[in-house]
C-alpha cells in the first residue's frame, strides 16, 4: 500500500470498518459496519455529485518536498504525489458514507457468516489502459508483492490474511487467520490493484521513475522529477459510468508542482500559480488572504464543517532515549505547553484542545471506565497506571497568560519527584547532566509555536533547541529514531482496527517503516489492540478502544496538540460545484471546471 493510502486508511478517508453482524454467506454490491449501506445495489449516483458535470480543463495544486520515484507502494524513494488516481482498488468508500465500501474493480463482494474468508468477484469491464482485462491473478500478485515487499506497516495490517486463491479468472477469495475480524473483509476492499504482467518484470521493492499501466481514472502523462507531475483524465476508463464514480474526476489534466517551503506557496497561490488551496494554519487564514484577487472576487475563501474523527497530534516524545523513558518527565513537560496562550496568540481562538487519541468519535474515552472497560482493563492493572482507573484523561488549563505559576509550579513538582534539581538556573538530572531538548520541524511555519514552548521550558531549565530539516532528511531521521520529539499525530477512522498495531504496538516500536513514532513497548497496550482488532460488535469495539485511549493518555507519549471541526478552503473562481457538502468533508474530485467562469477568470487575469 502507497504511503499515501497508509495515511488514508489509518485516517478518515479510507475507514477500514467492520461488516453489520453476518447471519449465513451473503454477497452484496457492498459492505457496511453501521447498519445497511447508505446507497442500495440498485443507486445511480451519489447524492452530493452532478452526474451531468462537464468534462475538461485543468486544474493546478501543488505538493511540498520533492519525489524521486513513481512507485508509491515501498517505504523506499518519495513518491510522487496524485498517484492513487493511476490506480484503482477492488472497493472504495464515498465521502458521504465512509462507514461502507461499494465495489470498483469487483463487482460483488461474499463473506460467510464465520469471517474466515472472503471473495471478490471482478467486473468483465474492468481492464488496464492497456486493453487487458484486470484478472484475478492480478489481485493476488498484487497482494503478495505488497504484503511481503511493500510498506511495513501493511505487515500488520495484513497479518491476519494468510493466503489469496485465485478461483478463476475473475474470482479471488483471501483466507484469513485468528480468531474472528470484522475489519478483514474491507481491510482486502481496500487493495489497489496493479497489473502482474508488467511488474513481474521489475523489481517491485525499488524506486522507478518508469511509468507504469493505469486501471485508475488518470494516467501519468509527464512529469520531471522533484519538479511536476501532470495526469491526464483516461476517456476510456472502464469505470466511468459506475454509480460510485459518476460526476466525479471531471478535470482533463490534474498538474502538481512541487515546492520545497510551504510558506512560499502561499504566494503562488496569491499569484494564480495554482487553483485550489487547503489551509491548515489559522493565522494565514486569520490574516494571509488579504489580497486583491481575494478582494474583488476571483478568489473564493469556504469553512467547511465535517464530523471526521479527528485523531491526535501533538508533540511526541521519542521513548527510546533513555530521558523520555520516565513518565514522570513527559507528564511534567505536559505542564509547560500554554495551549490556551497559543490559541489565543497564533491560532486566533480557531482551536480546540486535543484530549483523546480517538477526537471527536465515540471511541474516545469519557469519565470513568464503564463495567465493558473495567473488564479489559482490570486483568492489565498492574502494568498500567493507576489513574487509567479513574476519569479520563483531560490536559492541563492555564490562565492564557503564558506564564501560568501554577502549571511551571506542578511541572517543577513532578520533575523533582523524578529526580531532577536545578542549579544555575539548569535542570540536572541525576547524574548532573542538563536536561536538553531537540524538536526535529519539516515545516518553518512552526517554529514560532516551538519558540513560545521553548520559552515555557526556559523557565523550568531546559533548553530546546528546534531543528528545520528538509522533507527528505527529516523522513529518514525518524525511520532511524534520530529525535528526541516531532511534532506529528495519528488520523483515526470511523472504525479503529488492524492499523492500531502500526501505530502502538511493540513489535512495530522498532520497525523504522511504521507509525509508532514514541516507540511504545508496552504489553498491556498490545493487548487492548487486540481486543480493538477481534471485538465482534460495535458495542465491544466502542469499549476496548476507549480502554486503549485510557492507557495511551495516561502513559503521558504526548503532549496533545488542537484540532477543528471543519475544512478551510480557498480557490480560484473557476469552479462549478453542486453546494452539497458530503458528511466526512469537501469532495475536490467532484467539482469541475466551470466554462464560464474560467473564461471570464482568465480573461481578468491578463
Amino acid at each position: 500500500m502507497p504511503r499515501l493510502a497508509v495515511l488514508a486508511l489509518c485516517a478518515v478517508l479510507a475507514a477500514p470498518l467492520l461488516p453489520a453482524p453476518l447471519q449465513a454467506q451473503t454477497s452484496s454490491h457492498a459492505l457496511s459496519l453501521v447498519g445497511a449501506p447508505k446507497y442500495p445495489a440498485d443507486f445511480k449516483q451519489l447524492d452530493f455529485v452532478n452526474p451531468n458535470a462537464p468534462k475538461g480543463g485543468e486544474v493546478k495544486l501543488v505538493a511540498v518536498g520533492g519525489f524521486d520515484s513513481l512507485n508509491p507502494f515501498i517505504p523506499k524513494g518519495d513518491e510522487a504525489p496524485g498517484l492513487g488516481l493511476i490506480y484503482e482498488t477492488l472497493m472504495g468508500s464515498p465521502m458521504d458514507d465512509m462507514s461502507a465500501e461499494y465495489g470498483l474493480i469487483a463487482e460483488s463482494v461474499e463473506v460467510p457468516a464465520d469471517l474466515s474468508w472472503v471473495t471478490f468477484k471482478l467486473r468483465p469491464e474492468a481492464k488496464w489502459a492497456d486493453g487487458n482485462p484486470i484478472t484475478a491473478e492480478d489481485v493476488a500478485y498484487t497482494f503478495a508483492q505488497i504484503k511481503d515487499k511493500g510498506e511495513p506497516a501493511m505487515q500488520y495490517y495484513y497479518a491476519n490474511v494468510t493466503r489469496a486463491e485465485v478461483l478463476g479468472p475473475r474470482a479471488v477469495k483471501f483466507h484469513f487467520s485468528g480468531p474472528p475480524n470484522r475489519e478483514l473483509p474491507q481491510i482486502m476492499g481496500q487493495l489497489p490493484v496493479i497489473q502482474k504482467a508488467q511488474w513481474e518484470k521489475r523489481d517491485f521493492d525499488k524506486p522507478t521513475l518508469e511509468p507504469w499501466t493505469s486501471s485508475g481514472p488518470y494516467r501519468i502523462k509527464e512529469f520531471e522529477a522533484n519538479r511536476f507531475i501532470v495526469l491526464e483524465r483516461r476517456a476510456d476508463w472502464w469505470g466511468k459510468d459506475l454509480p460510485i464514480n459518476k460526476g466525479r474526476y471531471n478535470f482533463d489534466r490534474i498538474r502538481y508542482d512541487i515546492y520545497r517551503d510551504s510558506t512560499v506557496t502561499l504566494e503562488a497561490f496569491k499569484s494564480g500559480q495554482y487553483d485550489y488551496r487547503s489551509e491548515n494554519i489559522a493565522r494565514v487564514w486569520a490574516t494571509g488572504y488579504d489580497f486583491p484577487a481575494r478582494q474583488n472576487g476571483q478568489v473564493k475563501l469556504e469553512k467547511i464543517k465535517h464530523e471526521r474523527p479527528a485523531g491526535l497530534s501533538g508533540f511526541i516524545f521519542n521513548t527510546r532515549r533513555d530521558k523520555f523513558a520516565d513518565p514522570l518527565l513527559r507528564e511534567a513537560l505536559s505542564y509547560s505547553f500554554d495551549f490556551e496562550w497559543a490559541n489565543k496568540n497564533f491560532f486566533f481562538g480557531d482551536y480546540s484542545r486535543t484530549q483523546s487519541f480517538f477526537e471527536n468519535s465515540d471511541f474516545a474515552a469519557r469519565g470513568a471506565p464503564s463495567e465493558a472497560e473495567l473488564k479489559l482493563l482490570e486483568p492489565l492493572r498492574s502494568q498500567l497506571p493507576a489513574r487509567v482507573f479513574g476519569p479520563a484523561y483531560a490536559p492541563p488549563v492555564s490562565d492564557g497568560s503564558g506564564s501560568d505559576r501554577a502549571m511551571l509550579r506542578k511541572a517543577r513538582e513532578l520533575l523533582t519527584q523524578a529526580g531532577y534539581s536545578v542549579k544555575d538556573g539548569k535542570l540536572l538530572d541525576k547524574a548532573g547532566k542538563p536536561l536538553e531538548i531537540e524538536m526535529l520541524l519539516a515545516d518553518p511555519s512552526f517554529e514560532r509555536i516551538g519558540a513560545a514552548w521553548g520559552k515555557s521550558l526556559e523557565r523550568l531549565g531546559i533548553k530546546l533547541n528546534l531543528r528545520v530539516v528538509d522533507s527528505s532528511q527529516y523522513v529518514n531521521r525518524i525511520r532511524a529514531f534520530d529525535f528526541d520529539v516531532i511534532s506529528a499525530g495519528w488520523g483515526q477512522s470511523d472504525s479503529p482496527g488492524n492499523e492500531q498495531r502500526s501505530f502502538w504496538s511493540s513489535a512495530a516500536a522498532d520497525n523504522p517503516a511504521n507509525r509508532n513514532y514514541a516507540g511504545i513497548k508496552n504489553p498491556a497496550i498490545d493487548t487492548l489492540i487486540d481486543a480493538v482488532i477481534y471485538a465482534k460488535n460495535r458495542d465491544e469495539l466502542v469499549s476496548a478502544t476507549r480502554a486503549l485511549d485510557r492507557a495511551l493518555t495516561w502513559n503521558f507519549y504526548v503532549i496533545p496538540g488542537w484540532t477543528f471541526g471543519y475544512d478551510r478552503i480557498a480557490y480560484w473562481d473557476k469552479f462549478g460545484k453542486t453546494g452539497k457538502t458530503p458528511k466526512y468533508g469537501n469532495d475536490f474530485l467532484s467539482w469541475w471546471i466551470d466554462p464560464a467562469k474560467d473564461a471570464k477568470l482568465r480573461e481578468t487575469k491578463r
